[in-house]
């Protein structure tokens, strides 16, 4: 199957290959000629994700001093090259989460829920925002959603004082009684953003019979490349090489583990060894997925609360957790915070690629909103109070960037979903425990 000729190409234009499906970025030629490109601004593609970070952080190196973020601070320096594009929020808080855990923080930072305390299958939470927002504005693409982690979970029964692991190990919930279970494996990722159908050893056969994904789309690419106009020729191009690239690493990290077999409990087989590695390929996964229009809700889970993983590439041998309980050791908060700084360096460098992408009159940045943070403020205490939050993107849907909003009481965290939900298009009174939106951290919009 070829792409439809015509005058214009729909929106949802894709190529048929052997067991695969790639559908394309937004092009100017999707555009109708009557149709001024700035008009796309006054209905962009509305775009949500979740990035989820575990643990709290050293709020003392987080919290930028003023009200805007000309000053970062050191747990968020890296996002200078992006800064106009983000706000910090203090002091919002997640009740539900209480009576303080790990296992309720992660629960609740999605669905400001009190999760039910149980250590069997009766377990009972809330819908969680980003499926609210799939079940509207989902339904028009390939994935209503997409659950990402970077950690592979068998962990069942009891995990944390009383609570099931269920309530650790999924962040998005389609249901009070239904948790989605999210992928940490990039291979099966990439076949479920670009497989076409069939069952995961059909679609595993078909790409084995080729040495690309793109091998198959070959002919069907130049004929669509020479109906396009030099621009999209170009953006079609660079789209594909960051497809082919994205594949290229999977299959390096799949053959690094063929040539060194012995098994790493911390990491899914067949993943980049270095957790940068992974987490970058992984953020790429969710850029090509954005680009394409695959999906339009994403979470990721930069890792499970507890996990006691290292961080020898940035210094960092002692596990998380324990540092998390650090008992107020100045050297432990100093390097639980590099840990910290670390998550947020790679969330930015996700950012500048979203900026770097040009999707109708803006961005793919603009066209997006983005939620960083996590359930816990001070995870010494298990404390689900002034948590580290930030909201980046939405700039064509009239976020103003570049500041610091900080309240002078606790504030509910539903009053941020609440909000996050208003601005992609699903109109809700209410959401868990919220008491209004954040109206401050956007402004109309002038078209």
């Amino acid at each position: 199957m070829s792409f439809i000729t015509k005058r214009f190409l729909p929106r949802r234009t894709f190529l048929r290959g052997v067991g695969a499906t790639l559908s394309l970025p937004l092009l100017d030629a999707m555009v109708p000629a009557a149709t001024p490109l700035a008009k796309t601004a006054a209905n962009p593609v509305r775009r949500l994700g979740f990035v989820f970070m575990p643990m709290g952080c050293d709020i003392t190196r987080w919290t930028p001093t003023g009200g805007s973020l000309e000053q970062l601070s050191p747990i968020l320096s890296s996002l200078a090259p992006v800064r106009e594009h983000v706000t910090a929020i203090t002091n919002l808080e997640l009740q539900n989460a209480y009576p303080g855990s790990h296992a309720t923080s992660n629960a609740a930072f999605l669905s400001a829920a009190k999760a039910k305390l149980t250590e069997s299958t009766d377990y009972y939470l809330g819908t969680t925002v980003d499926q609210i927002a799939a079940q509207r504005i989902g339904q028009a693409t390939q994935l209503p959603s997409l659950e990402l982690a970077m950690d592979l979970l068998n962990v069942v029964g009891q995990c944390d004082n009383g609570y099931a692991c269920v309530y650790q190990n999924n962040l998005s919930w389609s249901s009070p009684t239904t948790p989605l279970p999210a992928e940490a494996h990039p291979r099966i990722v990439f076949e479920n953003l670009f497989g076409d159908g069939g069952s995961v050893v059909e679609r595993r056969s078909a790409l084995r019979k080729r040495a690309s994904l793109l091998d198959s789309f070959n002919q069907d690419l130049a004929r669509l490349q020479r109906t396009l106009g030099p621009g999209d020729r170009a953006r079609v191009g660079q789209y594909l090489e960051t497809v082919r690239e994205v594949e290229r690493r999977i299959q390096k990290a799949e053959m690094d583990t063929k040539e060194n077999p012995l098994p790493d409990l911390d990491r899914p087989v067949g993943v980049p060894a270095a957790y940068a590695d992974h987490a970058r390929l992984m953020f790429d996964l969710q850029w090509l997925a954005l680009q394409g229009d695959v999906t339009r809700v994403i979470t990721f889970q930069l890792a499970r609360e507890t996990s006691n993983r290292t961080y020898p590439e940035i210094g960092v041998s002692d596990p998380h957790h324990p540092l998390s309980h650090h008992g107020n050791d100045p050297e432990k908060i100093a390097r639980m915070a590099k840990i910290n700084q670390f998550h947020v360096s790679l969330f930015a460098e996700f950012l500048v690629k979203l900026k770097s992408t040009r999707e109708g009159d803006g961005t793919l940045l603009d066209h997006s909103l983005f939620l960083y943070g996590s359930g816990i403020g001070n995870p010494n205490i298990h404390d689900h109070t002034n948590l580290p939050i930030l909201v980046a993107g939405g700039a064509a849907g009239g976020m103003k960037g570049g500041r610091h909003i900080r309240y002078a009481k606790p504030t509910p965290l539903a009053n941020l979903h609440l909000t996050l939900l208003d601005k992609v298009g699903v109109r809700l009174d209410s959401f868990a425990d919220s008491q209004g939106k954040v109206d401050e951290l956007f402004e109309p919009l002038s078209i």
